[in-house]
């Protein structure tokens, strides 16, 4: 709920709903005065809670059985995380319920990330009727993190609903048999214990498979114990309980290593869990998920992206928590896969991007994960930079180790500039503390800059210095690295060019707010000065010095500058030519394209301020590469590109780069009505804006720490600017259409045209026109 120094309140039984904010107007002219005005920008609502209205309205909705990862339902709490579909050449006979976890791994590095460290399949269970399956009626609710629906087979039905519990990390399924299916049952298969890449690329020699799975019995309880030949073992547990005609599923995992403790604990969660019936468990449950999605409101008139937006922020919080591994390549819902690991090249930075503008820093694990496993990227570092530098390869286990340090040739697993083997892609990590910086600017939590970017920046940035040296032009230039994913090493690469650039930049203002005198500052300043050009052609950015962009390719690792590093912004002519040049160049090619790369070209479309072409590439990605589901795959399972369309649609909405609060600054024609309640901005303010019919009709900021505040309202004319108690604020036009507000920590303001008063109800709005629910409809 908003917090009471927000000064909200909510209106229910109120004729428009919605809730409410402090008015910030006159008090001669309150905002529940100006609820029944004849101008009120809201219809009438069907709730009093716009939560509920847009949740409800964004449910997935089955009505025929799913078949694959990429169209059953899902759930999750960021450890725990079960797929929902058809059992493969069973489709009339049983129900896939898979069982996996986000910690569940091998732990082998002598085999590499991919093999001796990856994440391991667990199994599932198979609900399975008396009679075959003619049918089903399934809802997905977002709101209460729940499914839902009814099972229909030629001798009844079974009414089912199924829950990850958020914190109790147990998967309930209560089922509520007709007559006919009273004998239904539920059989689990435990999985083989191998990396799932083994189905895709040869395994590494001397490499085998962990040891079968062994089903025991615990007074009531049973178990699937999967010993490791690492040392440790994970266990699934679980039990049914029967209440009157309901039978519940309760289901744990646990995963230990080195010791063999995790028996213990599956079987104690069970246990406790099953003493609760379905209710009881939903009711806490519930409360968790109604919460989380209070903190923050967006509603816009596409029906389908709204929907689409809602789903991202439940699937986040079903993969993510603070404390959870930092997701992997498919979350918590292991399947089958070639990418059986956490990526650092692009997916790990792409997942948590939204997390920041829809106020969810509880989510943050890359933050807690790099402070906590610093040890871990000094190991990965050729021993000769372990001293002073730090770097993360392309891909890790959940505790950032990627097996390089124990291999018996190289030693370390981050590549060293200008030598090839291994392919040196460098960057990574700083491109990683860019979301740490994320979290420090969203927040401007000083511990975040103190403790975890400035040192772990610092020294990811002095593995660079070992390596710039001058060049005949007196530039200061980089030896061969790598562009994920173009192919090739090439100098002067522009990914990294444009992160070592970013991280000196970073730690010169990062020492300056911290009150540090670095000996490396005057460094950081020469490279800033000296370092060589962005490569660039006719065509825009090269890949770098010795490689044109010349053939199609996903990634825009060569444009970082641009998105989402903002150090090119086009704002000369000249510059905003050249974004624009290789934007085009880059989406021009065909063949290689993904879904990431129209993620990335919306949000550098709103850059340019494009709403039009911004809602194209989200159109496409839609189109060709979502599925129905909202899930994504790339040979594989992967869910970086959905999350990170979510934050295409906040970059269009608001943008909060170079210390100026942009808002609205990308919509297309037909988002003529918009509302955003507590989207949180860099500086730490929480954004509430409202847009009606192609106008802006107010925006209120309030600062969580007292930050500069600097906003271009997108109010046209004259503006009043009044605090939470509806007085006038002094305010300074800083020219382009922002104004600069003096706020302390805990203080609002209130931007609306001059001697308007337009009601502050944050409410839905009205679709421009109906749109199918995500899922699968009765027919295809």
């Amino acid at each position: 709920m908003p917090s009471p120094s927000r000064r909200t309140v909510l209106a229910t039984g109120s004729a428009l709903g919605g809730t409410l904010l402090a008015t910030g107007l006159p008090a001669q002219a309150s905002a529940a005065d100006h609820g029944s005005a004849p101008d009120a920008p809201y219809a009438p609502s069907t709730s009093s809670d716009p939560w509920r209205t847009v949740l409800d309205d964004a449910d997935l909705v089955w009505e025929r059985m799913p078949k694959t990862w990429y169209e059953g339902p899902y759930l999750g709490n960021g450890f725990l995380g079960s797929g929902i579909y058809a059992e493969p050449g069973r489709e009339t006979e049983a129900v896939r319920f898979n069982i996996q976890h986000s910690e569940v791994q091998d732990h082998r590095p002598q085999f590499g990330s991919l093999f001796g460290l990856a994440r391991l399949p667990i199994g599932h269970f198979t609900l399975e009727p008396v009679g075959a399956i003619t049918g089903l009626d399934w809802r997905l609710g977002l709101r209460d993190a729940e499914l839902t629906g009814t099972l229909t087979t030629d001798r009844g039905t079974l009414t089912i609903r199924a829950l990850i519990h958020t914190t109790r990390s147990v998967l309930a399924v209560e089922v509520t048999p007709s007559k006919g299916e009273r004998d239904f049952r539920w059989v689990f298969h435990p999985a083989q214990a191998i990396s799932p890449r083994a189905a895709f690329k040869p395994v590494p020699p001397g490499y085998a498979g962990n040891p079968p799975a062994e089903i025991e019995e615990h007074d009531g309880v049973s178990a699937a114990v999967q010993p490791l030949l690492s040392g440790g073992q994970h266990v699934t547990a679980w039990r049914e309980r029967t209440r009157g005609p309901r039978r519940t599923l309760y289901v744990n995992v646990a995963h230990s290593y080195p010791k063999s403790t995790a028996l213990r604990q599956a079987l104690a969660t069970v246990r406790t869990s099953a003493l609760l019936p379905y209710d009881a468990l939903a009711l806490t449950h519930r409360a968790w998920w109604h919460a989380f999605y209070r903190k923050s409101f967006l509603s816009l008139p596409d029906a389908r992206i709204q929907r689409f937006y809602w789903i991202q922020l439940y699937k986040t919080a079903s993969a993510a928590r603070r404390d959870a591994p930092a997701m992997a390549t498919s979350g918590p819902w292991l399947e089958p896969t070639p990418w059986p690991a956490t990526w650092w090249n692009l997916n790990v930075q792409l997942e948590y991007w939204l997390i920041h503008g829809s106020n969810h820093l509880e989510l943050d694990a890359v933050t807690r994960s790099l402070s906590e496993f610093r040890d871990h990227l000094k190991a990965e570092m050729a021993p000769a930079y372990r001293g002073d530098s730090l770097g993360i390869p392309r891909t890790t286990d959940a505790s950032l180790v990627n097996g390089g340090a124990t291999d018996p040739v190289l030693g370390y697993g981050v590549g060293i500039p200008g030598q090839d083997p291994p392919t040196p892609e460098v960057g990574n990590l700083t491109w990683a503390l860019h979301n740490v910086w994320l979290s420090y600017r969203h927040t401007m939590d000083e511990s975040i800059l103190r403790d975890v970017l400035f040192p772990l920046l610092r020294k990811a940035i002095n593995y660079y210095l070992h390596f710039l040296e001058p060049g005949a032009d007196g530039k200061l230039h980089l030896p061969a690295t790598f562009s994920p994913e173009y192919g090739g090493n090439s100098r002067d690469c522009n990914y990294d060019l444009m992160l070592l650039t970013w991280g000196c930049r970073t730690l010169l203002d990062s020492a300056e707010l911290l009150g540090i005198e670095d000996k490396l500052a005057p460094r950081w300043r020469e490279v800033l000065a000296r370092r060589a050009a962005y490569p660039t052609d006719a065509n825009g950015f090269m890949i770098g010095a010795d490689i044109p962009f010349a053939k199609s390719h996903r990634h825009y690792s060569h444009l970082l500058a641009v998105y989402p590093l903002y150090e090119l912004t086009g704002d000369t002519p000249d510059e905003k030519a050249l974004i624009e040049k290789s934007l085009a160049h880059w989406v021009g090619f065909e063949g290689a394209l993904q879904g990431y790369t129209f993620t990335g070209a919306a949000s550098m479309s709103a850059l340019l301020g494009k709403g039009e072409d911004a809602l194209s590439y989200l159109g496409q990605l839609m189109t060709r590469f979502i599925q129905p589901n909202t899930m994504y795959k790339e040979s594989g399972p992967v869910i970086e590109t959905p999350l990170s369309a979510a934050q295409s649609v906040h970059d269009m909405i608001c943008q909060s780069w170079g210390d100026i609060i942009r808002v609205f600054p990308a919509l297309p024609t037909a988002w003529a009505d918009l509302t955003v309640h507590d989207f949180r901005t860099q500086g730490a303010f929480l954004l509430s804006a409202v847009r009606k019919g192609g106008r802006t009709r107010w925006v209120r900021l309030v600062s969580e720490a007292g930050a500069p505040c600097v906003v271009r309202h997108g109010i046209a004319g004259a503006i009043d600017v009044r605090d939470g108690r509806g007085r006038p604020l002094r305010f300074k036009d800083v020219g382009d259409g922002a104004v600069q507000v003096t706020l302390r920590k805990g203080e609002s303001a209130l931007i609306t045209a001059r001697g308007d008063r337009p009601d502050l109800r944050i409410a839905p709005v009205e679709p421009n026109e109906e749109a199918p629910r995500w899922g699968l409809p009765a027919t295809p």
